[in-house]
């Protein structure tokens, strides 16, 4: 990485965090956050340069040492070169956040096998390789930690929902498995679950019906806390599980979602 004179300072101090899909929405608040508290960041992006390119020049603001780096996470060759990068920039990996994330969302019985692949290979797939690679590039640093997002259409049945909703319990069973196998290595390894977040691309459809089958406002509502769940908050809880005070949760996966499913 291109080293920056600002001091690093914060609980991450001096740690590489690699942030697949981190150039919008969630994975740019997740980066935002890391940098804040003293991290230098690695972004992954695919299709959208721009946007990844925008948060690095936000994190060169704040002092800390960022760079990008296009590779298709759903790919083999394309981890293969993710990594490849990371060990060439930075020499080793602290963090991993498993971000990324696609899906073909209709109904049942529109579902094409293709849609299956594509969606399960960068939700569900990525997940296990990405940590088969980064645990060489953790264990020189004493260990690390690995967090993946997720989703409640995991464990709740939601409109056109079924590949993506079957790719993040799929993910889920995957955090576990890794949680035990990596501890011994003093990686932790948990995934963060939310509900309908609020991000700057979902505002503009503030009249559509959502994946809950709702609108915006009646989602809202219908939150005990009466606002809707942000990428901030989703990056807080991703710092947290990243964290010393967060060393003995393994194989978790931590609900952000302001009290929405349990009045659904």
């Amino acid at each position: 990485m291109t080293e920056t004179t600002a001091p690093a300072t914060g609980r991450f101090s001096g740690k590489t965090v690699l942030v697949t899909g981190g150039g919008r929405g969630i994975g740019r608040a997740i980066a935002l956050r890391f940098a804040a508290e003293g991290a230098d960041i690695l972004i992954n992006f695919f299709r959208n340069r721009e946007p990844a390119e925008a948060t690095a020049d936000h994190i060169r603001l704040m002092g800390r040492n960022v760079e990008t780096i296009r590779a298709d996470v759903g790919e083999e060759d394309g981890l293969d070169k993710l990594f490849a990068k990371v060990e060439k920039l930075s020499g080793g990996l602290d963090i991993l956040i498993n971000n990324a994330a696609s899906g073909y969302n209709r109904p049942v019985m529109e579902q094409r096998m293709k849609g299956w692949d594509w969606t399960l290979n960068i939700n569900a797939r990525a997940a296990l390789f990405a940590a088969q690679r980064a645990v060489p590039l953790m264990q020189p640093r004493g260990g690390g930690a690995i967090v993946s997002l997720s989703s409640i259409g995991s464990i709740r049945v939601m409109p056109d929902y079924v590949v993506v909703g079957a790719s993040k319990a799929a993910l889920e069973a995957i955090t576990r498995y890794l949680a035990v196998e990596l501890a011994p290595m003093n990686i932790a390894v948990n995934a963060v679950s939310a509900s309908l977040v609020e991000t700057d691309a979902l505002k503009h459809f503030a009249r559509m019906r959502t994946e809950f089958g709702e609108s915006l406002d009646e989602a809202r509502r219908r939150t005990p806390v009466n606002r809707m769940v942000t990428p901030d908050d989703v990056a807080g809880v991703v710092a947290f599980l990243c964290s010393k005070d967060a060393a003995m949760i393994r194989g978790q996966v931590l609900m952000v979602d302001g009290g929405f499913t349990l009045t659904a």
